[in-house]
């Protein structure tokens, strides 16, 4: 592998050596520079594209193409006639200053070849045949190939550092503009243009008035073959392991016209591929963003998921999933919208782990823990959404979205503790949940703007959680002060909980447009929240009755029934103004808040009152290339769960109390962002920095028994200031062929709290370095080499651990006689901490396919998953009061045959 590696460098690096330039400055007619001209060089003999640029803000062009060479010069830009020159390339540079005139009639040339990348304002559209080789299969495989555009790990779409929002294909939502979705399972051979859509307002009324800056959609365009037809395609396949016969069926179906669209994804399969996780689907908004998201109140619902296990990068012991997923638009009219979509996912999921636990201060008698775990999943996800827009006119929109939610889940584990012996632990869940979102723009006149946000959510989860404790020596002193039946042959406790959530965000805006520079912006809202928490602790015995135990702490109470209400009665002010480069945006909203509840016939309210300034400075240094500085402060509301006095288990060594009279968080938020992508050179940059100072953050008291992993907790608002600081920055270049990136995280995060009575003060240090070197060959193979350096450092007082991960990756890809494409990745991965090596560990992957010709609607696969059988991988966790290392098990090596077939 090194070898071929090396053999591709010295062919492009003597490749690039053997070319000359082309460079000059596109004028109009009088003579000013025009940016962002498209210049590309066309080869008389081959009739192919060997070089394509773009002017950048002087008008300046360079190519680089062969020597000794004939070419067609052609240079466009929008509104003017596209100019055509023959040149003839000896082994000198050329250069060559280009004069276009304006064309009213837009009659221009006829262009011989369609330029890779076209600049149309805040519109970038790609020409994605220009970059691919033949070896995409999906979306995703296209994009990586676009300048500025990456899909990360998770599967979502950065463009110039941003995140996509909403991804588009033929200018109809694809599940609600889901990234994940997208990127995974539209077919690259479908893909005629990408369109980047900067500064996206997804209200076209509201775009001269809101800062749009951070906002990007994708809008993908169908090759012409692929409208008004089914498109897609069908795959199965079969294969061995050691354990069991594998299985694969993955249908993807798609049908875009006019009037209408509808996709359909499924898929079925053992062997670990998972189209939509459990993440996927809790982070999975579909559309839904609370109206009073920038008024400065943040009100936490809580979350009462289960303690699931999460999988590291989709990987897992024995994995099998079902997915189904269908997405719809209809437009009837021209003024009315209609779409949905359904999505159901289903997974058994076995996974094995091993922990070393280490607490914050082995000085307080708190004992260092190893663990493990064999755990099985059962989880059943679904939700349902339908949409509605009506737009009778540029003046009028209308719209109506409903989201439903359903799942049953439970995770049954067999756990070993060396500090508590044999336990095992059953946690269920059947949560649902209704989101409504109502949403009216009325535009009186070319001064007067007027919005309506609505968002009702109605939510209820139920989590069950059971543990059986076989070593009842180990747990008695818990066992003691939870009032246990201790005659028994072992502790089996358990735990009903209930909370139901229903809340309301609602707020007005009017926006005054002053003249061309500047407006301003008037809201009134309301967030009125309601909660009822119900929780009960008992015993099961071993005749199978219950007992209901009297606790000797928290003053005897293991239960819970409380009723929370919060509301939020807001009035802000906002004032933009534009000034030269700049956009300044100050802004001050003012609070009337109030939080309530009732538990044991006690009353508790917080009434007050309070200003929140927020400010925003766009400086737009070019087109493409602004810096952006943000000021905000944010009250923080808890919820019901941290309010709650009775007993809760959160598992069998974590016991929680809550406190009534737990009020606010105050903090400051700073944000200063740079972006630039310069189109001439192909240089894209981004960098972060941020801080937060909370004031009277929530945090808890722990109590541990000497010798005893059992943590008994409660919160409070602490009087001492958290901190939280982070930097990041990412810069990419694309010289020719090559496209090298270089990225960097750090993050800093200080808090309090107190363990045994004594004060603990934890600061965590967490960076990551990337550098990636990739090419991008039309005709010749592809690779990418990676290298990922870690280290989470956490100090916490009395104990420091470092932990480190060092991972270099390779990724290759070839065309072979235009009918084979080969596949490989394979990455190293070293877990060690300041002692040495903890584990390292390899994966490597590859596949074969064959595909007669491009047009062949059959084609066949042999893929091999983890060729090296590697049993595990690593990774390190930081909590509040513990810090581990987990070793992880994964599916063995397996080798699996497909066959797909293109609609």
């Amino acid at each position: 592998m090194k070898k071929l590696v090396l053999l591709l460098l010295l062919m492009a690096v003597s490749n690039t050596f053997a070319q000359v330039k082309i460079e000059g400055v596109v004028r109009d007619s009088i003579g000013n520079p025009l940016e962002l001209a498209n210049v590309i060089a066309i080869n008389q003999q081959t009739q192919k594209l060997d070089s394509y640029g773009i002017t950048n803000s002087n008008g300046y062009f360079k190519l680089s193409v062969e020597k000794n060479t004939t070419y067609k010069l052609q240079v466009s830009y929008i509104g003017m006639k596209t100019a055509q020159i023959d040149l003839t390339t000896t082994d000198i540079d050329i250069t060559k200053d280009i004069s276009l005139e304006y064309d009213n009639t837009l009659d221009e040339v006829e262009l011989v070849y369609e330029m890779p990348v076209v600049v149309k304002g805040d519109t970038i559209v790609y020409n994605a045949d220009s970059f691919t080789s033949g070896t995409e299969r999906k979306l995703g495989d296209v994009l990586n190939k676009l300048p500025g555009v990456e899909v990360n790990d998770d599967g979502q779409i950065e463009v110039e550092g941003k995140t996509v929002g909403k991804v588009m294909v033929e200018g109809k939502d694809f599940f609600d503009g889901d990234s994940k979705l997208a990127t995974q399972n539209i077919p690259a051979n479908a893909i005629d243009k990408v369109e980047v859509l900067k500064n996206y307002a997804e209200v076209g009324q509201l775009s001269g008035v809101t800062n749009n800056q951070d906002n990007v959609a994708i809008n993908i365009k169908l090759k012409q073959g692929k409208k008004n037809f089914w498109f897609g395609n069908l795959t199965a396949g079969l294969g061995d392991s050691k354990n069991n016969t594998l299985y694969l069926a993955q249908p993807k179906l798609f049908y875009y016209s006019p009037e209408y669209s509808i996709n359909f994804i499924g898929d079925l399969n053992n062997i670990g591929e998972i189209a939509f996780t459990r993440r996927d689907y809790f982070n999975f908004t579909g559309g839904f963003r609370p109206p009073s998201r920038s008024s400065g109140t943040n009100i936490n619902l809580g979350s009462n998921n289960l303690g699931f296990l999460t999988m590291q990068n989709n990987r897992a012991k024995d994995i099998n999933t079902k997915f189904g997923a269908a997405n719809f638009s209809y437009s009837p009219k021209k003024t009315l919208d209609v779409s949905g979509f359904a999505i159901f996912s289903s997974s058994r999921t076995q996974l094995q782990e091993n922990n070393s636990i280490s607490y914050t201060d082995p000085t307080l008698g708190i004992p260092d823990e190893n663990t493990e775990s064999n755990t099985t999943q059962r989880s059943d996800l679904g939700m349902l959404k339908f949409s509605t827009k009506y737009k009778p006119n540029v003046n009028n929109q209308l719209n109506y979205d409903v989201l439903a939610r359903t799942s049953k889940e439970s995770q049954d584990q067999l756990f070993y503790s060396s500090v508590n012996g044999d336990i095992l632990q059953l946690e269920k869940s059947s949560p649902f949940s209704i989101n409504q979102n109502l949403n009216y723009y009325y535009t009186l006149d070319d001064k007067n703007i007027f919005a309506l946000e609505i968002q009702h959510l109605l939510q209820d989860e139920d989590p069950f959680y059971n543990a059986f404790l076989e070593d009842k020596a180990s747990y008695l002193n818990t066992a003691d002060a939870l009032g246990l039946n201790g005659s028994q042959s072992g502790y089996d406790v358990a735990q009903d909980k209930r909370v139901k959530s229903n809340q309301v965000d609602a707020k007005l805006d009017y926006w005054n447009i002053l003249n061309l520079k500047s407006d301003i912006n008037f809201t009134l809202g309301t967030i009125y929240s309601k909660q009822k928490f119900n929780s009960n602790i008992f015993q099961f015995l071993d005749d199978n009755s219950t007992f209901q135990p009297t606790p000797t702490l928290n003053d005897g109470v293991d239960y819970n029934d409380i009723a929370y209400t919060f509301s939020d009665m807001y009035l802000g002010l906002h004032y933009r103004l534009k000034s030269g480069i700049f956009t300044f945006t100050p802004g001050v909203s003012a609070h009337a808040y109030s939080a309530k509840n009732n538990q044991f016939n006690v009353n508790y309210k917080d009434n007050f009152f309070r200003l929140l300034p927020d400010f925003n400075i766009l400086m737009q240094l070019k087109k493409s290339e602004q810096i952006v500085f943000n000021y905000a402060m944010q009250t923080s509301f808890t919820d019901i769960n941290q309010l709650a006095k009775g007993l809760v288990l959160n598992n069998y060594k974590s016991i929680f109390s809550g406190n009534q009279e737990l009020q606010s968080a105050l903090a400051h938020n700073v944000s200063l962002s740079y972006f630039s992508f310069n189109m001439f050179n192909y240089t894209n940059v981004n960098a972060r920095l941020s801080y937060t100072k909370t004031i009277d953050r929530i945090r808890t008291t722990s109590q541990f028994d000497p010798g005893s992993v059992v943590n008994i907790s409660s919160p409070f608002n602490s009087g001492l200031a958290d901190e939280s600081a982070s930097a990041s920055g990412r810069a990419q270049k694309t010289i020719g062929k090559f496209r090298g990136t270089l990225s960097g995280n750090f993050s800093y995060n200080k808090f309090n709290q107190f363990i045994n009575g004594r004060a603990s003060v934890n600061e965590n240090y967490s960076q990551t370095y990337n550098t990636r070197l990739g090419t991008n060959f039309r005709e010749a193979p592809n690779f990418e080499l990676a290298y990922r350096y870690s280290i989470q450092d956490n100090d916490q007082g009395s104990r420091r651990t470092k932990f480190y991960t060092k991972a270099p990756s390779i990724e290759f890809d070839a065309l072979i006689l235009k009918s084979f494409t080969f596949k490989t990745n394979y990455s190293y991965n070293n877990f060690s901490n300041e002692a040495g090596t903890i584990n390292d560990y390899e994966f490597w992957d590859a596949s074969l396919s064959y595909k007669k010709d491009k047009d062949s609607k059959w084609e066949y696969e042999l893929k091999a998953t983890n060729l090296l059988d590697t049993k595990s991988q690593n990774s390190s966790n930081t909590g509040s009061v513990s810090v581990s290392a987990t070793e992880y098990y994964i599916q063995p090596r397996f080798l699996t045959f497909r066959l797909r077939y293109e609609l």
